[in-house]
């Protein structure tokens, strides 16, 4: 008997972390869930700890790192189950969150895409939990940082804080729950993204097709926030964050519609790319000395 629900898991060198998402999962997901794990060649282990611990999750070993989205789509490809949660492996669900939200999607048929309240460690908010679609004054301050600090208005645009709860532009991809049926008329994650803004691309392709992405802060989960990445990116994350933001700008010119602006906005995320990944290259220098000595 088919479930209601299917859970895409990717996971890339975070055992202890996997350990307790795939265990949330056991306890808080709907009888009949299937679960995936699309482990990206961790090679440290982790498919032993899946296999041995929870024999019931459907395992696919991959033996390079294909990324978020070619990864999260391998299981949404593999399961016939009307929704699928695309779940971080840093994230953890909680008790009666998959309840309201299953709910919620079977009241209102438009809606294609949901997430809730994400909560870091410490109990704080995810400020990421609901976000808008970038805009020119949007992407110079998170460019630039002054985003991270706005509490509302235009340069805080990105984090979409003046929407309580409802309808918003798009939800972080760390817990997304998604329409089959929706997937299957726009598409799944684009896989062009290696890494970063799959999310925010699949949320603009679904507002193109009529579908509605709905915020419920009534429900939560835990996000160990860069827990699955590490605190800091390195070279290749570095790169795939800024060129993820350029493809986006480019693949949906609606989002910044005068192409003057567009150019600037993509030259600028090239230049602030080029620079952060400069920084990456001397911290992975720095690192590799002290290791040697």
């Amino acid at each position: 008997m088919t479930g209601l629900l299917d859970v895409a898991v990717v996971s890339y060198r975070c055992g202890d972390l996997l350990r307790r998402c795939l265990t949330s999962i056991e306890e808080h997901a709907p009888a009949g869930t299937r679960t995936w794990v699309v482990d990206n060649a961790s090679n440290d282990g982790t498919i032993e700890l899946v296999q041995e611990r929870f024999p019931a999750v459907r395992l696919i070993a991959n033996d390079r790192n294909i990324g978020f989205a070619a990864a999260t789509n391998a299981a949404i490809r593999e399961g016939i189950a009307p929704y699928v949660l695309a779940l971080n492996s840093d994230a953890e669900l909680r008790a009666g969150t998959l309840d309201v939200l299953l709910a919620l999607m079977r009241e209102r048929p438009k809606v294609g895409i949901a997430g809730c309240r994400l909560e870091l460690l410490d109990g704080s908010f995810d400020h990421a939990s609901r976000r808008s679609f970038p805009t020119v004054l949007g992407a110079v301050s998170h460019l630039s940082g002054i985003g991270r600090r706005a509490t509302s208005g235009p340069l805080a645009q990105y984090r979409a804080p003046g929407v309580e709860s409802g309808p918003v532009d798009a939800v972080n991809g760390a817990f997304m729950l998604l329409r089959r049926s929706a997937l299957d008329e726009v598409g799944l994650f684009d896989e062009r993204y290696w890494m970063y803004m799959e999310d925010m691309d699949l949320s603009y392709r679904f507002k193109d097709a009529g579908w509605t992405t709905w915020y419920e802060p009534s429900v939560t989960a835990l996000h160990v926030k860069h827990g699955a990445t590490g605190p800091v990116r390195g070279i290749a994350l570095t790169v795939a964050f800024y060129r993820g933001m350029a493809r986006f700008v480019v693949a949906h010119p609606g989002a910044v519609p005068n192409p003057a602006a567009r150019i600037v906005v993509v030259f600028g995320i090239a230049c602030v790319g080029a620079l952060a990944t400069s920084r990456a290259a001397a911290r992975s220098v720095v690192e590799a000395a002290r290791r040697r000595r």
